[in-house]
């Protein structure tokens, strides 16, 4: 049974499929999505063995829109976070970005002034989007 209120797709419009694959693939692969459709105007990775968790996409955007990055303070999308299993899968993300070249905002610390027990890793994509990983057992 699938959780009531629960997201079940978001979709990102990117001014670079292939560009954005090469953050988003390796991010959502490591968290256990498989990648469901690539090609290149879309891609779209799916998070369970049976297709019925979320669901994640990248749409290429309107060629005349391409050149905006993404503000992130302006309305609209402040960023985006996964959870995490422990603090080490978060430092484990975070090795895997720096291999990637993938650019890190903040590296994995602890924030307190989030809740006693928030771990996490900032990072962001290539249309300046704002992504984060999470460990906050405590907390939501």
């Amino acid at each position: 049974m699938q959780a009531r209120g629960g997201f079940h797709h978001i979709d990102l419009n990117v001014s670079d499929v292939a560009a954005s694959r090469a953050v988003y693939g390796p991010v959502l692969e490591f968290l256990g999505y498989r990648c469901v459709t690539d090609t290149p105007d879309h891609c779209e990775w799916d998070l369970g063995p049976d297709g019925h968790g979320a669901s994640l996409g990248l749409r290429l955007c309107d060629p005349a829109l391409r050149q905006h990055r993404h503000e992130r303070h302006a309305p609209g999308l402040h960023h985006l976070a996964w959870r995490a299993a422990s603090r080490e899968e978060v430092d484990r993300l975070h090795e895997l970005l720096v291999a990637r070249g993938i650019t890190i905002l903040d590296p994995p610390a602890h924030y307190p002034q989030y809740s006693g027990d928030y771990y996490a890793v900032f990072f962001e994509d290539p249309d300046g989007m704002k992504l984060e990983l999470v460990h906050a057992p405590g907390w939501i």
